[in-house]
């Protein structure tokens, strides 16, 4: 019996409201690349291609984890680990074999990562806001259903570190009195210069 040797493991991140039961953010991924000789359906394959689909399983899965205390569910031959963080669920997807520590620590970076970067206001009107800090660090935690990284911290200052290049030409600027004094001098000579070649 060959075992699935790829590093593809997660099928859908959500991110679902309580309190509307709207999606806030979901990515559904399938895997890069078929097994060799497979159908449409082989372990890889997204299960839910269209958008349908994919609102009739959250809605199922949000009835579903509405009341549960636990954290780890089965629900549609998928493993399903979740967070609720203030009025927003947290879920990885993962196949029926996958393993639920490695897919509950994917969980728990988002959900770390998220009350740094928000400065722990994780709620749907925060997440709104902060769409694209988000998004980044759903990408920077998975790409195309493979763990890139759980560790919290890192996913943070990857996502809010500014670009190398701009850090030297902000070091070089006199933000002082004197130094603004000095900007304002050398533009009223350039102007004065401009001016009388007109």
């Amino acid at each position: 019996m060959p075992t699935n040797m790829s590093l593809f493991s997660v099928n859908a991140i959500l991110i679902l409201s309580t309190d509307d039961r709207s999606r806030i953010l979901t990515k559904y991924y399938s895997a890069p690349h078929a097994p060799s000789g497979s159908t449409a359906n082989h372990p890889g394959a997204n299960p839910y291609p269209s958008v349908k689909e994919q609102k009739a399983f959250e809605k199922g899965l949000l009835e579903k984890t509405n009341k549960q205390t636990s954290d780890v569910i089965l629900y549609d031959g998928r493993v399903v680990v979740f967070k609720m963080e203030g009025d927003v669920m947290l879920y990885v997807v993962g196949g029926g074999d996958e393993n639920e520590i490695m897919l509950f620590g994917v969980v728990l970076a988002l959900r770390d990562a998220l009350a740094i970067l928000l400065k722990n206001s994780t709620d749907k009107r925060t997440l709104v806001e902060n769409y694209d800090l988000v998004s980044l660090a759903i990408d920077e935690i998975i790409d195309d259903g493979i763990i890139l990284e759980t560790d919290p911290v890192i996913i943070a200052s990857r996502v809010t570190k500014p670009p190398t290049q701009d850090i030297t030409s902000v070091k070089n600027i006199d933000l002082s009195e004197q130094g603004l004094l000095n900007a304002w001098e050398f533009g009223k000579l350039k102007l004065a210069e401009r001016m009388r070649q007109l």
